[in-house]
């Protein structure tokens, strides 16, 4: 059974989101500050964190940066519309979505059901029969969920290892955001363009020696992102 962290500051937020996940037989634990959070995930078997941003004592953004050096599990950010620079920011730091409040429980479950399959059952990535890929000096072993740079191992998010993996499997073709993000987050492509961005900026920062300059994922003006053999 999955272990969902519930991490806000409103207690009947943290109420209504266990009473739908318990519906779905997830195993609900709760948290009311970033500092709660952080120890939860260090203490016991987490497997998925709902996170709001606004918090007291240790808000969202600076939980998540704290959770990212112990862990790569998945963390989606419950977020107001008015927070959308802090929700960038969450992405950027490794944040595997979002959810903007008054959420609709069927959007809530949806996500998390989709998040914990990505990240579990298929490995942080989509299926495809190949256990290993090397493009240039990148290589990844889906088996181990590891990934390497001219030798030295990086640690990436879920989603940021499920974008390069994609790519990886259809190295040199052009995708658009739009496409990407129906890809690897399996949803509606609302926001698309945001999202992908944020998640490709950061993962050329961990592949790339320039990643101003980059020598794999490269843009095509107009058309997207592909990956190229260097």
């Amino acid at each position: 059974m999955y272990k969902i962290l519930i991490c806000d500051d409103e207690r009947d937020i943290v109420s209504a989101l266990r009473i739908y996940l318990s519906s779905e037989g997830y195993n609900c634990i709760e948290a009311y500050n970033g500092g709660q959070a952080v120890k939860a995930v260090e203490e016991g078997d987490v497997h998925l964190v709902l996170l709001d941003i606004m918090m007291p004592e240790v808000d969202g953004v600076t939980a998540l940066t704290k959770i990212r050096q112990i862990s790569n599990i998945p963390v989606i950010f419950l977020t107001a519309k008015s927070e959308d620079t802090d929700m960038i920011l969450g992405l950027n730091i490794g944040a595997d979505d979002y959810i903007t409040k008054p959420f609709n429980p069927v959007e809530v479950i949806a996500r998390v059901r989709s998040a914990l399959r990505r990240y579990f059952e298929l490995g942080g990535g989509r299926l495809v029969g190949e256990e290993n890929m090397t493009v240039g000096g990148i290589e990844i072993d889906n088996g181990a969920k590891r990934v390497t740079v001219d030798g030295q191992e990086v640690t990436l998010t879920p989603r940021e290892y499920e974008i390069l993996r994609f790519l990886m499997q259809n190295k040199g073709k052009v995708f658009s955001p739009k496409e990407i993000y129906k890809s690897v987050w399996n949803d509606a492509p609302i926001g698309a363009e945001n999202a992908v961005a944020v998640h490709i900026r950061h993962l050329r920062e961990k592949i790339e020696i320039d990643p101003r300059n980059p020598r794999y994922i490269k843009v095509v003006w107009g058309h997207g992102y592909k990956i190229e053999e260097v």
